[in-house]
Order: C-alpha cells, then structure tokens, then sequence
C-alpha cells in the first residue's frame, strides 16, 4: 500500500510539474508577444491553486489566433496561399483545411530559429527557477523583436510612432510592441499583396488568351475558366509551383 502511494504521489508531482511547464510556457510566451513592460507584476509560479491556473490556461488559448497572425509569419503565408487559389479560379482548390494546415506547418518552420532562442535563453532557465519571470521576459523580447523588424518596413514604423504621439525611439529595443506589432502586421500584408500580384498575372494571361479564342470562335456561352483551369495546372505543374513558390516564400523571410 505504501509503495502505491509513493508511486501516486510521485505521478501526480510530476503531472503537476508538466502542466505548470506548460502553462508556464503559455505565459511566457503570451506576456513577451502583449506588452513586456506589464508582465513585471506578475509570476504565475505564485499561482498555486491548480483551478486557477486552468483558467487562466484557458482564458490564455483565446489569445493564441491573435498570436499566430499577428506576431509570426502566418499572415503572409495564408494569403499568398489565398491568392494562389483565386488566381487558378478554383474557390475550394486547394481547400481551406490544406491552405491553413500548409500555412501552420510552414510557419513553425519559419519561427524554429526565433522559438529555440526563446526557449534556450528564457523559457528553460525559467522553469529550472534559474531566472525570474521579469527576467525570463527581458531575455525573451529581443528575438522576437529582432524577427519583426527584419520584416516591418521603415514607414509604417514611423507611422504609428508618429500617431503614439510619443516622443521617437532612440534604439530598437525601446521600441514598444504596441508599435511594432500593427507595424509588422501592415508591412506583411502589403508584402504578400505584392506577391499576390505577381501570382496573377501569368493566370491572368491565360485567362485573356482563352477568352479570346472563345470569343473569335463564336463560343460567347462557354465560360472560360472551364477552359483555362486545365491549363493554368498545367502550367503550375511543369514549373513545379509548389517548389518555387513555398520556396520563395520561406526565402523571403531569411
């Protein structure tokens, strides 16, 4: 009996170790993308009832949407995607499941240099209780800062900066997320806009070809997608457009 609640003892201490890692983490990850300077006032190691800590947990998973398009490179991925698929004419290929599952699977490819220094530098240590939480979020900030603006153009910084009111950042890091997340949002919309563009055109082309020769033939009744889809996937298919456009994509952000 007592060695069954040694082991008892010893699985609830580590279920409970795991999901204080895990919600740890979340926090972590939730205070370093909102706003660092308020996560000071916070530890979640001094929440010790489990139920809290489940709620919180929960309250913090409504957030992560937010997250994953506002702070990483999903944003440009799934509209570039999107675009590919109005530019083909086909409104469910690829479907929205695959669009966003590709999107996903990509973005944590993207993000894995910027999560493994996070995770080395203030994650780690901080669930080994070798640093604390205003520490953990100090440590945290500048990867994903440095990600950010590698990708947010000049101008749309100096846009909200100039609408804060406040007085110009001298540096980088006194750059507040509250002006580098809309920053970085609106510079990867107008970069995956532009992409977009150019994934149209060659579609485009085919579309006004095919029109055309419908149009001189007589055939005003015949739609031209159902003409031109096949050969729009031919040509995506024999220039491998798979490859070259995850590819450019992935390189764009390098």
């Amino acid at each position: 009996m007592k060695r069954a609640e040694v082991k008892s003892q010893k699985s609830e201490v580590k279920k409970s170790g795991l999901a204080r890692a895990v919600t740890t983490a979340a926090f972590l990850i939730f205070y370093t993308f909102v706003n660092a300077s308020t996560a000071h006032a916070f530890d979640f190691k001094d929440v010790d009832n489990p139920l809290i800590q489940v709620f919180l947990l929960i309250s913090f998973l409504s957030f992560l949407p937010a997250i994953l398009i506002m702070f990483t490179s999903f944003t440009r991925i799934v509209v570039v995607l999107s675009f590919l698929r109005h530019a083909f004419g086909g409104q469910t290929i690829p479907p929205n499941p695959v669009i966003i599952g590709l999107s996903l699977f990509l973005t944590f490819y993207i993000m894995s240099p910027t999560i493994n220094v996070v995770t080395e530098k203030a994650l780690t240590p901080y669930i080994d209780e070798e640093i604390d939480f205003s520490e953990a979020i100090e440590q945290a900030t500048p990867p994903i800062k440095e990600f950010m603006l590698k990708q947010t153009r000049q101008k749309d910084i100096a846009l909200f900066v100039n609408l804060s009111k406040n007085p110009p950042p001298k540096t980088t890091e006194e750059l507040s997320m509250s002006i580098l997340v809309p920053a970085f949002a609106i510079s990867e919309l107008k970069t995956s806009f532009e992409i977009g563009f150019l994934l149209f055109l060659p579609f485009l082309i085919i579309d006004m070809v095919i029109a055309s020769i419908l149009l001189s033939m007589g055939m005003m009744m015949l739609p031209p997608v159902m003409i031109s889809l096949p050969f729009k996937l031919l040509l995506f298919v024999l220039v491998d457009g798979w490859n070259l456009i995850v590819g450019s994509m992935i390189r764009s952000f390098s």
